[in-house]
């Protein structure tokens, strides 16, 4: 029998699920909640498991141009792994400059890495779009993101 492509990632997918769902099992529960903290990471748990057996029991066979568009070539790799670093130098430096700085810098850095030629729009966006996610965690959610040398 031949095992077709969405089988496979059907299965790996089943796998990171369980061990999802085992490690939200594993949560901390709180006596005065009346919604835990476990039940989001639990349904998105769920919801992966599921859609796992929904890609496995598909019986759809795969045609010549999808197995082309499989075909990642190596520009395209080198493009991820220039994202990923943008990534991991985000990470790295989040908590010393700070959640607004890092991410306004992410953004346009990123979009004109990837060909955005429009740089006062890019600039435009990255400043309001980390200014807002900033307002809305700092201020309406109570929950602090990193102020790095900017003193909010």
């Amino acid at each position: 029998m031949l095992i077709r492509i969405n089988q496979k990632v059907a299965v790996i997918l089943a796998i990171l699920a369980g061990f999802y769902l085992l490690l939200s099992y594993n949560l901390p529960k709180y006596p005065n909640a009346i919604i835990d903290a476990d039940v989001v990471p639990k349904g998105l748990g769920f919801l992966l498991l599921f859609f796992a057996v929904i890609l496995y029991l598909d019986k759809k066979e795969e045609t010549e141009a999808e197995k082309l568009k499989r075909t990642i070539t190596k520009e395209n790799v080198m493009l991820l792994l220039a994202v990923l670093a943008f990534i991991l130098i985000y990470i790295f430096l989040l908590e010393i400059i700070g959640f607004l700085i890092m991410t306004a810098l992410f953004i346009f850095g990123c979009s004109l890495f990837l060909g955005y030629r429009k740089h006062v729009t890019n600039a435009i966006v990255s400043v309001v779009f980390s200014l807002v996610i900033y307002g809305l965690f700092n201020y309406l959610l109570k929950i602090n993101l990193p102020a790095g040398i900017i003193p909010l």
